[in-house]
């Protein structure tokens, strides 16, 4: 075998390495659906804004569906080639004005959250699902997950008062049958409000599991649930 042809094979097999490891990092095992709490969001030295439709309705709304690993990492911005196309989902906007709006200054249309959403997450699962399907999987996964009336059966109301963090999570348990994994941000005063709710979701984007590994809680024991 001349060197040349030698040559040729080494940088053949090495580029198939590479592309099997640029494959490899776009796998995923699961994803986290999370949900936020806009009034935590907006009760924060930050503050917020209202999106230009007007106030959102008070409901926990979309953050994201995030693809991770089973050890808590996860992927990101895997294909700089399919940047989100607001085209794509014209006909789940009215849905996602409402369920997945963005909350942060200036007021806007949300479609630059949308666009980060599927740049960072979305195209880290697109050999499961396209734009269209990714958003939508979304919104189906929130109508299967009512986070605020499991809380509101069992008592524990946006109005600003302090509960259990284990009462929270055996709410949402008992009302969605699902664990969460539950964090907190802190309001002006430096308190501990229920900020967002993960939960898991298989790689089809389609079913509820059981969580793999929970983000790493920073809730105090007793957390406020602000209006909103």
């Amino acid at each position: 075998m001349s060197f040349f042809t030698r040559f040729l094979l080494i940088n053949l097999a090495i580029f198939q390495c590479l592309s099997l490891l640029c494959l490899a990092a776009k796998d995923f095992d699961f994803f986290y659906f999370v949900q936020s709490w806009p009034g935590s969001y907006c009760d924060t030295r930050r503050s917020c804004c209202y999106p230009q439709a007007g106030k959102p309705s008070p409901d926990f709304k979309i953050h994201g569906l995030w693809p991770n690993y089973n050890d808590g990492t996860y992927p990101s911005n895997c294909d700089s080639s399919n940047l989100f196309d607001p085209s794509q989902v014209s006909d789940l906007e009215d849905s996602m004005q409402r369920d997945w709006p963005s909350l942060a200054c200036p007021s806007s249309d949300s479609t630059k959250f949308w666009a980060h959403e599927w740049n960072k997450h979305g195209t880290c699962a697109e050999s499961v699902v396209d734009q269209h399907a990714y958003f939508k999987a979304a919104l189906n996964l929130k109508t299967q997950a009512d986070i605020l009336k499991a809380l509101q059966t069992a008592g524990i109301n946006p109005d600003g008062g302090s509960y259990s963090l284990s009462k929270i999570k055996s709410a949402i348990e008992d009302g969605v049958k699902l664990s969460p994994g539950i964090t907190c941000n802190t309001d002006e005063s430096g308190n501990s409000q229920l900020y967002e709710v993960y939960f898991c979701v298989d790689s089809s984007a389609s079913n509820f599991i059981d969580c793999p590994v929970f983000p790493e809680g920073n809730c105090d024991s007793s957390v406020e649930f602000p209006e909103f």
